[in-house]
């Protein structure tokens, strides 16, 4: 770029971008504020203007044949890529970016906060059962997306037969990771599967319309019912001084701003990350685009290693002030979620997805009944003593995030009072631990038809498996009763 050329789309199109994903957000909030219907079904105002922006690329497309957000402003730029080829940076891999980074940042602001864990017996092992249950309901969406897409690829040599896993992960984990297994699939060059991002990305969508329309349906049930107590008005919480910065903190505004302080660790500990997989990368080209897609989790694991590590610090005097502060992760975390979300829904190609609307559709109805009926029978059985609140934090989430979890347990537990909010923030470590072998099935579904047939297989052991350590109680006490 010349000097002095800040009029050209190169130097604007990221902030267009980003503006125009801002924008919809606010727009998509007061549209939500002011239509009952809205309000009413809980759909989060990320996922809302996501669909705005949807309709308006889906009309322009319809109307000129060309893609919305491949308008120059939004992005024109050519650069060379890793291989030394030409590539056109436009809108919409913009958003992709967006959202395939927003996801780690999210997660590493997610880890540094200070959270107390509980101690005692009940809690943990509720933590433990809720992240069993996280990835049975992963494996669960991965056996009947890959029996879904498997006969329906059977019928026609259009689908792909392995993209039903992606319904574990558009589901199960988000936007996020929808988007990483879609475009690792999509660039696979020996089995590419034209359309994997978008793919995963109107999974991810569907599921964020089922957590967000079955959840309000359920509750409005056992609301009939006499079974539950909704919130019935949006109560605006005061936020105390406490709970912004305790007295052993950092000030807010010392020689360095505090949020400077928060957003440095975050992007440093991403930093990091991003070097730990150009080594691995580097070392293993082969697996070069799976180690790519683990981003949030080596971000992750860095995050509470860093966090650990200052903690030792403190605590032997080294440090004499905590650095990191809760209440900013989360609003750090909240926001590139959000972002995440309406980028990833804005950044689905209705024209890409139109040879597998009906797969999609199956898997999208299919995903929400399984997910619903599984996470019931599971907070039914082991989460007696708040099995409702316990049912729509897990439901959100394995349709969802973990955000639109707690929207769902906020209707009946404004306050968190029950153990099912803790549940969901500690329930990432036993999943974590549990869920990484799913990282190499899906690596793996996608090399050939009997490699996806292997890895439905493997998926079902994993899945009885699971199982058997999440109802062991049950399973053992029955066997020393008889």
């Amino acid at each position: 770029m010349a000097t002095g050329s800040f009029w050209d789309y190169d130097v604007w199109s990221l902030i267009i971008v980003i503006a125009v994903l801002l924008v919809s957000l606010l727009v998509a909030n007061l549209i939500k504020k002011t239509v009952p219907f809205l309000r009413r079904s809980l759909i989060p105002a990320s996922v809302l203007g996501g669909l705005i922006l949807l309709l308006i690329a889906s009309i322009y497309y319809l109307a000129t044949k060309e893609v919305f957000f491949n308008i120059s402003i939004f992005g024109s730029s050519t650069y060379l890529n890793a291989e030394g080829l030409e590539v056109k940076k436009t809108g919409t891999q913009i958003l992709e970016i967006i959202t395939y980074h927003c996801l780690g940042i999210g997660f590493i602001a997610m880890a540094l906060r200070d959270t107390k864990k509980p101690l005692d017996k009940k809690s943990t092992r509720d933590i433990f059962n809720s992240g069993c249950t996280t990835v049975a309901s992963y494996l669960i969406q991965a056996i009947f997306g890959i029996g879904i897409t498997v006969i329906f690829g059977l019928l026609s040599t259009k689908i792909f037969k392995a993209s039903g896993l992606l319904m574990s992960f558009g589901y199960g984990q988000g936007t996020g990771q929808a988007l990483n297994w879609g475009s690792i699939y999509e660039k696979f060059e020996e089995n590419p599967f034209v359309g994997g991002a978008n793919f995963g990305l109107t999974i991810a969508a569907l599921g964020f319309l089922s957590a967000s329309i079955g959840g309000v349906f359920y509750l409005n049930y056992l609301k009939k019912k006499g079974k539950v107590v909704q919130a019935s008005e949006e109560e605006a919480k005061a936020v105390y001084l406490e709970e912004i910065q305790t007295t052993d903190e950092i000030p807010m505004n010392g020689g360095i701003d505090k949020i400077t302080i928060q957003i440095a660790a975050i992007l440093g500990i991403y930093g990091v990350s991003y070097f730990l997989m150009w080594l691995f990368g580097t070392l293993v080209p082969g697996v070069k685009s799976i180690i790519y897609g683990f981003n949030f989790l080596i971000g992750t694991l860095l995050a509470i290693l860093t966090k650990a590590i200052l903690k030792f610090l403190v605590r032997k005097g080294v440090v004499k002030k905590k650095y990191l502060n809760t209440f900013m992760m989360n609003r750090i975390g909240g926001f590139a979620f959000d972002l995440m979300i309406v980028a990833g829904i804005a950044a689905i190609q209705i024209q890409l997805i139109k040879d597998y609307w009906y797969v999609l559709l199956v898997l999208g109805v299919v995903g929400a009944v399984i997910t619903f009926a599984y996470n019931l029978f599971v907070a039914n059985a082991l989460f007696k003593d708040y099995k409702y609140e316990q049912f729509f934090a897990m439901y959100g989430m394995l349709t969802g995030t973990a955000s639109t979890g707690v929207i769902l347990l906020r209707e009946i537990d404004p306050e968190f009072k029950t153990p099912a909010s803790n549940n969901l923030i500690f329930q990432t470590l036993p999943a974590i631990i549990f869920g990484f072998p799913m990282m190499f099935l899906a690596g793996y579904c996608n090399q050939s038809d009997k490699a996806t047939y292997i890895t439905l297989g493997i998926c079902v052991i994993f899945f009885v498996f699971m199982n058997l350590i999440l109802f062991r109680n049950q399973i053992f006490r029955r066997k020393t009763n008889k």
